[in-house]
């Protein structure tokens, strides 16, 4: 047996579960600043599971205006552990400047990968009955106006047809081939 075998599992572990609770760190606080319902039962969970972590780190790192900086803070830390441990059990060793920008990267990958998701599931439950998925509709509702708002600002009226998701997901794609290169390519010059 290679080391492989023990390592792959391990890596695959750490990688799913940080990276779950990260979701769910980043979703509450997404879901914190754009004013989402506090009493949906999505947001009840995601307020549940992240709430003893941010209980401790608001003794210490207070909001700024409506961000909730601790959010941002444990979601940092987080992601930087998770890419610690990997690259540790991998055998790369990185200095803590890389390990933030890589981490760093890897969050702003998963913000616009998130809005990209919201935006798909809402232009899809936009043709479904969303009575049925009240609590999810509610909640990507919540996350998407901003961004699709802000769309339609610049779409010219078709008759019905709403095109805001499209640009949105267009827009979106485009900045992830804008933004992310730059950084990844920042992290490995001082990595």
């Amino acid at each position: 047996m290679t080391a492989s075998y023990v390592v792959d599992p391990l890596i695959f572990i750490i990688d799913t579960l940080l990276s779950l609770y990260i979701l769910a760190v980043l979703l509450r606080f997404l879901l914190q600043w754009t004013g989402a319902e506090f009493y949906n039962p999505i947001s009840q969970f995601l307020v549940k599971i992240t709430h003893p972590p941010l209980k401790l780190l608001r003794r210490f790192v207070p909001p700024i205006g409506k961000i909730d900086t601790s959010s941002l803070v444990l979601i940092l830390s987080l992601q930087m552990l998770s890419d610690f441990s990997i690259l540790v059990l991998k055998g790369v060793t990185l200095n803590i400047g890389a390990l933030t920008l890589l981490s760093i990267t890897q969050l702003v990958a998963l913000l616009i990968n998130v809005f990209v998701f919201a935006v798909f599931a809402r232009a899809l439950l936009s043709w479904l009955d969303s009575g049925s998925f009240r609590s999810a509709a509610s909640i990507l509702y919540s996350l998407t106006n901003p961004l699709l708002d802000t769309c339609r600002k610049f779409i010219p009226e078709l008759g019905g047809v709403d095109l805001s998701p499209m640009v949105a997901l267009l827009l979106l794609q485009l900045s992830k081939m804008i933004i992310l290169p730059p950084l990844q390519e920042l992290a490995s010059f001082i990595g």
